[in-house]
């Protein structure tokens, strides 16, 4: 069955942003911002990776400037997190943690799948920035060290989907095929390793 690859890089782009937004409401609300606030730090972990990518691959203005849609799905989960923030907290978090794994998936292979048409290096970095360019910018408005550079397998996952991204579309596998693959490993890494606390080596200082 053919399919249209713009229409699926586009549903995964916005199922990620709805998934970020609504992390980056919660993260307000735990901050103690206001609506404004709310609403400023959602549209950021949503959107902020995927315009620095297009910025940085001469996509301008950048697609989620442009096109409509982007902003709104973002708001639209500002919103409802505002209203039913009740029903998120009480949400296991385990479940959330699934969700933001999905999220990361979904924006690290919609990344990688944008920047394909350049270095693969490159590409893959950019798939990566993507995927955690949001909470990075959402950390840094809260005054945070920003979660990526300090716990988990975090952007580890995102740069692993991108990899596998790119590698199965080398050996020849269809541009679905491939972000299912991509998907699943960064999905399968980042849940199996906040499951098993797994974190990249550090110095200890004694």
């Amino acid at each position: 069955m053919k399919y249209d690859s713009g229409r699926v890089l586009l549903a995964a782009d916005l199922a990620g942003t709805f998934l970020f937004g609504i992390e980056g409401a919660d993260a307000a609300i735990r901050g103690n911002l206001d609506l404004l606030g709310l609403m400023v730090l959602a549209f950021s972990t949503a959107l902020a990776g995927g315009v620095v990518r297009d910025l940085m691959i001469g996509a301008v203005p950048p697609e989620s400037i442009k096109n409509w849609r982007y902003a709104a799905t973002a708001f639209s989960a500002a919103i409802l997190t505002f209203f039913f923030y009740r029903m998120v907290e009480a949400l296991p978090a385990r479940l959330l943690m699934v969700l933001d794994a999905g999220g990361l998936a979904l924006f690290a292979v919609a990344g990688t799948e944008k920047a394909y048409k350049i270095h693969p290096f490159m590409a893959a970095l950019l798939g990566t920035i993507t995927g955690v360019g949001g909470g990075t910018i959402r950390d840094l408005f809260l005054a945070h060290v920003p979660r990526v550079l300090q716990s988990d397998i975090y952007a580890t996952a995102a740069l692993a989907g991108a990899v596998v991204l790119i590698a199965a579309r080398k050996i020849g596998a269809s541009p679905m095929a491939a972000a299912f693959a991509g998907g699943g490993a960064c999905f399968v890494l980042r849940v199996v390793a906040a499951t098993l606390n797994w974190n990249l080596p550090r110095i200890v200082k004694g």
